[in-house]
């Protein structure tokens, strides 16, 4: 991805800005392909995503009349995708290239086949490069032609805040971390992607999260002395490793393993910290750094023993004293102090593995504790709330007798309403939330009515959805444009995952957002701006299917020192690797041939890579030709294999669907799966790659 693709975005999103009036058809998106294809204002493919093997130079592709385009189709196509066979389930019987245009998905599949080389399949009989080369040229033109006389972007239905732009919103709008999966259910997806508006349902349980969310979350940023004792847990995962050289980023260094989380504290009180420690018969005795804001505040003595196992489950539960706290968000680590770095064993197996917290080792670690759980509880004896960034935020004046009160609340819900709506908010929608800090007020004061006016806006419908106004067409105009303002909220949401700046809003409220150049010129903009790692986190890691990670456990038995840690560090490459790309302004197709990655020692000892030493990430060359861009990335080379081998078959159905948009068939019935279709041959075990090759062999194959 270039940064010159920055035109070519721009260009998509003031195209799919056009909202039509009518009840015109959806468009579609074709299934994993990346949202970029989405956006396209004038069909679903955009453009081809893989060209066919180009022609020799010498070569010329011929001209095709529509008569010649329809003999193509019908003589090397049609036999398979007759009425009676239907192969894929498609008919080209009687195709007639002149009425292309009265079947538009089937020939926007046969753009995607015929451009990806699919079609005609191997070993069926095939024209000349040159011929499908242009055939596929012809039918293009011939859609992009209609598709500009016929503009149809379809009609988007309401589009809610999914869980990480939710979270990405209140940190905005109230400098607050909050987990939105605290409250709203996972959110559905199309095409792997969690911000397709056609899928985000709404129901009465999802509109009660909200509700809960808002009223929750306004507690925790203007802070709460009456809060109730809580207790709050946080816990690793199983596959988490621990190593000496394991270092959790935001715990102290010199520390190993541990957790850190970012808490709320609701009021100035006394909190109590439980740690359920894990360990085998032979750990030995660590000191735990409990650390807040990354000043310690206890270090406690972990000694292995009998009492160790006391609570059944092979752990053993850790408390503090009381400690005090002010109020707002702080981040907590406890992490065990680190004493050295030399080689260490188990029963089970050595080095690596005697780290790892699960797989076939289970219980097995004899020699290093493992924190599991860290537990937070409180408040006790609570004496005030604190001033804290989020307080800050929301109090911009303070009232000095009671006649300011609703003055001052009136600017405050005025400024707050408009960043939270992505737009200036009118008199009626300040007077509207009046009587919500009134009712607050009455009973609890001017922060109570602040607080329960802010717990309003954040359970608005003009909030929670992004809720675009159509402007009505005129004459015989059968499509408008998306105002600015909201067309602001699809840019930044795309490019920040998160809600437009107030630059952003400032050029929107003028109208010149879509003026000719403007959307590129912000566009590049955001780009530059750190945010746009989002692009990585979440258009990348979407697209690329990078969760998926987490479905595949390697067999320890196989790979002992694969673990929870190597996995996060290969999504983290990924990450990076994208960003890079676009911040450079690089080419896409350095996309597939970097001799380039990102790792950090870890990740390097993973890959053999040499003189990589720390927890930081950084850009390093590959050692050899063994490896290049994404396909050499372990991010992809994991979820495309089995918990024993790498798998072939998934790695090549991976490429198709999420780098060409184009998913293969189901395999015929009966066909016995890899393992068993080839074993040894003269006596001699065969390899992954040996068993494909006599497969592919294979003419029924």
């Amino acid at each position: 991805m270039t940064r010159a693709a920055v035109k070519v975005l721009g260009t998509a999103l003031v195209g799919v800005a056009l909202a039509t009036s009518g009840a015109a058809e959806r468009a579609q998106t074709p299934a994993a392909a990346p949202p970029s294809a989405a956006v396209a204002p004038r069909r679903a493919v955009a453009s081809r995503p893989v060209a066919p093997a180009p022609a020799p130079s010498h070569v010329v592709s011929p001209s095709l009349s529509a008569k010649q385009q329809s003999e193509l189709v019908t003589t090397y196509c049609a036999t398979c995708h007759s009425e009676r066979a239907k192969a894929g389930g498609l008919s080209l019987a009687g195709f007639d290239a002149m009425k292309a245009t009265e079947r538009l998905d089937v020939v926007e599949k046969m753009i995607r086949k015929l451009s990806a080389g699919l079609m005609p399949p191997p070993g069926a009989k095939k024209p000349d490069a040159a011929l499908l080369a242009s055939l596929t040229d012809a039918l293009e033109a011939r859609m992009d032609e209609f598709a500009a006389a016929n503009p149809n972007p379809g009609r988007r239905t309401f589009q809610r805040l999914n869980r990480p732009e939710y979270e990405r919103a209140v940190r905005d709008l109230l400098a607050l971390d909050v987990d939105a999966g605290k409250w709203l259910p996972l959110d559905q997806k199309s095409a792997n992607f969690d911000n397709i508006a056609d899928e985000q349902a709404l129901s009465p349980t999802l509109l009660e999260a909200y509700l809960n969310a808002a009223g929750d979350i306004s507690r925790m940023a203007v802070g709460d002395q009456q809060a109730a004792r809580v207790d709050i847990v946080y816990t690793n995962p199983a596959y988490v490793s621990q190593h000496p050289w394991d270092h959790v980023e935001g715990a102290p260094y010199g520390t190993r393993g541990g957790l850190v989380a970012n808490h709320v504290f609701p009021a100035d009180a006394e909190y109590e910290f439980d740690l359920l420690v894990i360990s085998g018969d032979n750990a030995r005795g660590e000191d735990i750094d409990l650390s807040i804001d990354g000043e310690r505040v206890a270090l406690i003595k972990f000694e292995n023993g009998p009492a160790a196992a006391a609570d059944g489950r092979g752990g053993m539960a850790l408390r503090t004293e009381p400690i005090l706290v002010r109020a707002g968000v702080h981040k907590v680590s406890a992490a065990f102090v680190r004493k050295g770095d030399g080689p260490y064993e188990d029963l089970i197996r050595p080095h690596d593995w005697s780290y790892a917290g699960g797989g076939s080792g289970g219980a097995g670690i004899t020699t290093l504790p493992h924190l599991r759980d860290l537990l937070v509880a409180g408040p006790y004896n609570a004496t005030g709330v604190s001033d804290s960034p989020s307080r800050q935020r929301i109090f911009s004046c303070r009232p000095t007798t009671a006649s300011e009160e609703r003055t001052c609340a009136r600017s405050i819900l005025q400024r707050l309403g408009s960043e939270a709506y992505r737009r200036p908010m009118t008199t009626t929608e300040v007077d509207g939330l009046l009587p919500f800090f009134e009712t607050g007020a009455a009973s609890g004061g001017f922060e109570a009515g602040v607080r329960s006016a802010l717990e309003a806006v954040l359970a608005s419908p003009k909030f929670v959805f992004r809720l675009e106004r159509e402007r009505p067409a005129t004459g015989t105009q059968t499509v408008t444009r998306v105002a600015d303002l909201d067309m602001a909220s699809r840019l930044s949401f795309f490019l920040w995952g998160a809600p437009p700046d107030q630059e952003l809003l400032a050029v929107a409220k003028d109208g010149k957002l879509t003026a000719p150049g403007v959307i590129e010129k912000q566009a590049a903009r955001m780009l530059a701006d750190e945010r746009a790692s989002a692009l990585g986190v979440r258009f990348a890691a979407q697209w690329l299917r990078l969760q998926d990670l987490d479905k595949v456990k390697p067999d320890p038995n196989f790979y002992p020192n694969f673990d929870e840690n190597v996995a996060a560090a290969m999504k983290r490459e990924t990450q990076l690797f994208f960003n890079d790309l676009v911040k450079r302004d690089r080419s896409f197709m350095e996309f597939f041939t970097a001799d380039y990655t990102f790792v950090n020692e870890r990740l390097a000892r993973h890959y053999g890579m040499p003189d990589v030493a720390g927890s930081q990430f950084r850009r390093v060359a590959y050692p050899d030709d063994t490896r290049r861009g994404i396909l050499g990335q372990g991010s992809m080379l994991v979820q495309t294999s089995l918990a024993n081998r790498t798998s072939p078959v998934l790695r090549g159905k991976w490429v198709m669907e999420v780098l060409l948009g184009t998913p293969p068939p189901p395999p015929p019935p009966n066909i016995p799966a890899l393992e068993e279709s080839a074993g040894a041959v003269n006596g001699k075990l065969l390899t992954t790659r040996e068993r494909m090759e006599l497969h592919r062999a294979n003419p029924t194959c």
